[in-house]
């Protein structure tokens, strides 16, 4: 896998890529934004972020862009998850999701006085609990640059239903 320096010209496009899927989704407006933090497991770091959801593209099925990221040790992690989500109903307002998707992976190592940037491709894959108030609770399973082991919970601010 090729490893380069972040360069500002790259840094826009990245960037710029992730504005136009943020706010690009015409398959369905979004629905929610939301907050979620905890820990993973290979690197060993805390993480906190945020996400915005869509409305259902079919039934079940939800679109959930975010961005998360993770301190802690000699390096840092800022992770664009593009994930989508199926959710099958339980009882009492609760649903078991999962899901999984593409990462863009930025590594910001630090060792000394050097400091050095790099992009790299990661893939993930969710299992989660939501309830219909908001909160939910994940782990993902990470391949390529993305950690191994996710554990995090949140919160969803919804529209309300008409």
């Amino acid at each position: 896998m090729s490893r380069f320096v972040l360069s500002s010209r790259r840094f826009a496009a990245i960037s710029a890529f992730l504005v136009a899927i943020l706010c690009c989704t015409s398959a369905a407006r979004a629905q929610g934004i939301g907050f979620q933090g905890g820990a993973t497991i290979d690197p060993n770091q805390m993480f906190v972020g945020s996400h915005f959801e869509t409305g259902e593209l079919m039934p079940g099925l939800r679109f959930r862009p975010g961005i998360d990221g993770g301190f802690g040790g000699a390096y840092s992690l800022a992770s664009i998850n593009l994930e989508f989500l199926y959710s099958i109903q339980l009882k009492s307002g609760w649903s078991l999701y999962q899901g999984g998707g593409p990462a863009i992976v930025l590594v910001r190592q630090s060792v000394g006085e050097l400091h050095d940037t790099s992009v790299h491709a990661g893939t993930f894959i969710t299992f989660g609990f939501a309830n219909e108030s908001g909160f939910f609770t994940e782990f993902k399973l990470g391949g390529l640059y993305s950690p191994n082991l996710k554990f995090g919970v949140g919160y969803t601010i919804r529209k309300k239903k008409p």
